[in-house]
């Protein structure tokens, strides 16, 4: 494969590598990446970076100056691990039990350490600013949201925002560039479905939250297929089913958990919309009674077309042009997308799988390993798409 890659990025190989599977070693779950976050934090001032730390509880943010005035490009990334027991046999395994690096984190966190030394040994080239933002808790804690609470996007404001993501669903080399939205929102809702316990040999005397439940878990997957059209996607998945202590009585309650997933706000609201009514419909037809907690999540991910078209120009002066594509949007979530709402800005995807080798398990599973040649791809990609964006200045 003919890589054009940075530099200054190719010369931190060893050193990239290396720092990666440190913080693969040693991960730590949301706002808990005190010894993560003392790392980065370390690293930048010895590079002469203006560091904030503390945002967010364990964020950290750098700030960069350039040789002359001009804008600011904030480049992010997540530091967090996940709660899970690793099973891959390397020297660079999780010694923390029950923790793990299963999302790639440990390579983004790394990337962006080697953007900041590649930026600062030539910053007197750059007619603005960088913003360096290591964030905590993107596996579902909103880290992102709290840094900009914290001012994260001020002092100086941002005008343009990158951040790429190690894609295990593609082989390395692969860059995804993708307008609009690329990932949906995360929503999550638990129910409390209520009957009349009782016997289980007298039914007719009990209200069965169970028959209840199960109603209402089959008649949710009828929004999908008749209250939204084919054209504008949704997910509902009833992921969690609890009732019952034992096999004579019918229980008094059932509890249910999931998730909704759409790219648009409007086909989630019609979602948790039908939700509502056909809980109070089943529940009013069987005769009980319901609790309904619906929480919005991350907002989906959606990609300024102008930043797209820059960054996959970019993408194809590091790999061959015909490895530079138009990713399929995810039912993920990303907490980005607070970014992304405020600030024009491209996350793109970096393929990281090499199944020769074994390394194509998913995100979020237990053998999760990624090939390292998508760190300098990746970093090199940002690194180039920063001085390019602060070269013409203001």
């Amino acid at each position: 494969m003919n890589l054009h890659l940075d530099p200054d990025i190719e010369s931190l190989r060893p050193a990239l590598t290396a720092t990666r599977r440190d913080f693969h070693a040693h991960p730590e779950l949301g706002y808990h990446e005190t010894r993560t976050a003392g790392i980065v934090a370390q690293r930048l001032q010895s590079l002469g970076i203006d560091v904030r730390s503390g945002v967010a509880e364990t964020g950290v943010i750098g700030l960069l100056r350039g040789g002359a005035p001009g804008k600011t490009v904030l480049v992010r990334a997540d530091m967090d691990a996940l709660p899970l027991q690793e099973e891959n046999e390397v020297d660079y395994k999780s010694q923390d039990p029950g923790v793990m690096h299963a999302c790639g984190h440990d390579g983004h966190t790394a990337m962006l350490l080697a953007v900041a030394e590649a930026l600062s040994r030539r910053k007197g080239e750059l007619r603005g600013n960088v913003k360096l933002l290591f964030q905590p808790a993107e596996e579902g804690g909103a880290g992102a949201r709290r840094m900009i609470e914290e001012g994260a996007l001020e002092d100086p404001s941002v005008d343009f925002a990158l951040a790429c993501h190690l894609w295990n669903d593609s082989e390395v080399g692969c860059l995804h560039v993708r307008e609009g939205a690329i990932l949906a929102c995360a929503d999550r809702f638990d129910i409390k479905l209520r009957g009349k316990g009782g016997h289980a040999a007298h039914p007719d005397v009990t209200v069965d939250p169970i028959i209840i439940a199960s109603e209402v878990t089959l008649a949710f997957q009828t929004i999908l297929s008749r209250n939204l059209s084919p054209l504008h996607p949704g997910v509902v998945s009833v992921t969690s089913f609890h009732g019952g202590t034992t096999y004579n009585i019918i229980p008094e309650e059932v509890s249910l958990g999931g998730t909704v997933r759409a790219f648009d706000l409007a086909v989630r609201d019609r979602i948790r919309e039908r939700m509502q009514q056909i809980l109070e419909g089943i529940s009013r037809a069987y005769g009980g009674t319901f609790k309904f907690d619906y929480q919005s999540g991350y907002p989906p991910t959606i990609n300024d077309p102008e930043m797209v078209e820059f960054v996959r120009g970019v993408a194809k002066e590091v790999v061959p042009p015909e490895l530079v594509t138009v990713n399929e949007p995810s039912m993920g979530g990303e907490d980005m997308s607070y970014i992304l709402q405020q600030v024009p800005g491209c996350m793109f995807l970096v393929g990281s799988a090499k199944a020769e080798r074994g390394l194509d398990q998913p995100h979020h599973n237990p053998r999760f390993d990624f090939d390292e040649e998508a760190l300098v791809i990746g970093a090199s990609v940002m690194t180039r798409a920063v001085r390019k964006l602060l070269a013409a200045g203001p």
